[in-house]
């Protein structure tokens, strides 16, 4: 492999610094050189967690928890949502462009599968270890967010919120009465841990934002979604490394969560 796409790799390795600022070291993900050939998402998992390891279908985390990749057989969607394998994260590819056409299929919902023994093995397994790597990022004084700062996320949202600071559009009002960042719960309606339980997630303003249960739809026939957040703020927050809930058939037009992995693997889905 290349000797300057490790450096690049390596940069986003680091622990986040107490005071974290635009300079911490943060990676774009939307221009990180990836490497050719291989399985789209093993590669993209190797690449968003520097130290992860994979072998013969067997994932190792820096830590020395190991997963198995397992398959992804087109279970019925409600199933893999429930109890995914770790290449069933990969089902459906995240779209990049801005087209909210794809939303439109039901349980079209890339990134809301997740493996929670995966994520608490990178993050956390407990709220009090979730509390103790957790460091802050703010935007001018509108908002402040706690985010982990393991494998760099507190770094790369402080960085894309002096991003979307630079923006020339009005982001104040996306950045008033916040839905938060961490907190250790469930999904509503579920018994599924949150990704705002690890320290990844964050919500805007939820009057801006539009939540799929609060239409009153049915699983599976989350309707139309009303966007009003512009392309621009989820763009900044794509290229490190956030994907966006609005590209969701059930969507959560508040949320972003730190899945730099989905990112990359879409990028490597386009080649």
């Amino acid at each position: 492999m290349l000797t300057g796409f490790k450096r690049l790799v390596l940069m986003a390795s680091f622990l986040a610094s107490p005071a974290l600022g635009a300079d911490c070291g943060a990676v774009d993900f939307m221009t990180l050189p990836l490497p050719s050939g291989g399985d789209p998402a093993e590669t993209a998992l190797r690449v968003a967690y520097p130290g992860l390891t994979i072998d013969a279908g067997k994932v190792t985390l820096p830590g020395g928890a190991t997963f198995l990749m397992g398959e992804d057989s087109s279970r019925a969607p409600a199933d893999r949502l429930a109890d995914p394998s770790l290449r069933e994260q990969f089902h459906d590819v995240y779209p990049l462009a801005f087209d909210l056409a794809a939303r439109e299929t039901p349980w079209f919902d890339p990134g809301r599968p997740r493996v929670e023994a995966f994520f608490q093995a990178l993050y956390g397994e407990s709220e009090a270890a979730v509390r103790d790597r957790l460091e802050k990022a703010a935007i001018k004084g509108k908002a402040t967010f706690l985010m982990n700062g393991q494998h760099g996320v507190a770094c790369q949202m402080a960085t894309a919120l002096a991003a979307v600071e630079a923006l020339s559009i009005d982001w104040s009002p996306f950045f008033k009465d916040v839905g938060g960042s961490f907190a250790w719960r469930p999904i509503a309606g579920t018994k599924r841990l949150s990704a705002h339980s690890y320290g990844i997630a964050f919500d805007l303003n939820a009057e801006l934002g539009g939540y799929w249960r609060w239409s009153d739809r049915a699983e599976g026939d989350a309707g139309a979604y009303d966007n009003k957040i512009p392309q621009e703020i989820v763009e900044v927050f794509e290229r490190f490394g956030f994907i966006w809930g609005g590209k969701w058939h059930h969507f959560d037009g508040m949320h972003f969560e730190y899945r730099p992995e989905l990112i990359l693997h879409a990028r490597l889905m386009a080649r």
